[in-house]
């Protein structure tokens, strides 16, 4: 009795509003996004880097910025943000480019085969 009611109870988590979970993602898109270092000569005007996306974390030490926002409006803003008096360069993140999957059939074959050898180790003698 005690598994029917676990059972019912979890039937009613996943299923929200007569939606299960695997009808809402889905309905839902992910929009891309994509991350941009803002590299700063000053820390004062940072107010001026919200309108172009999330100001995601602020390094006053090493002076950057780190902005997410769309990936389809990362080139119009990364021009935008390089004209601002106080920036010095803006770098694009690379995260979204690599793969982060692999398998077996991904490696590739090097040519080089390991052989062990039957070495003995030889201890030095107790003085």
């Amino acid at each position: 009795m005690l598994d029917e009611i676990q059972v019912n109870h979890l039937e009613e988590v996943n299923q929200v509003d007569g939606v299960t979970e695997a009808a809402v993602q889905e309905t839902l898109p992910w929009k891309k996004r994509r991350s941009l270092t803002v590299w700063v000569y000053t820390m004062r005007p940072l107010r001026q880097l919200r309108k172009f996306g999330l100001v995601q974390h602020i390094s006053k030490k090493m002076k950057y910025v780190v902005i997410y926002m769309d990936e389809v409006d990362i080139e119009k803003n990364s021009e935008a943000i390089e004209k601002l008096h106080f920036v010095r360069r803006v770098d694009k993140s690379y995260r979204p480019d690599v793969a982060t999957t692999y398998s077996k059939t991904d490696v590739q074959d090097d040519g080089f085969e390991v052989e062990e050898l039957g070495t003995t180790i030889k201890l030095a003698e107790p003085v």
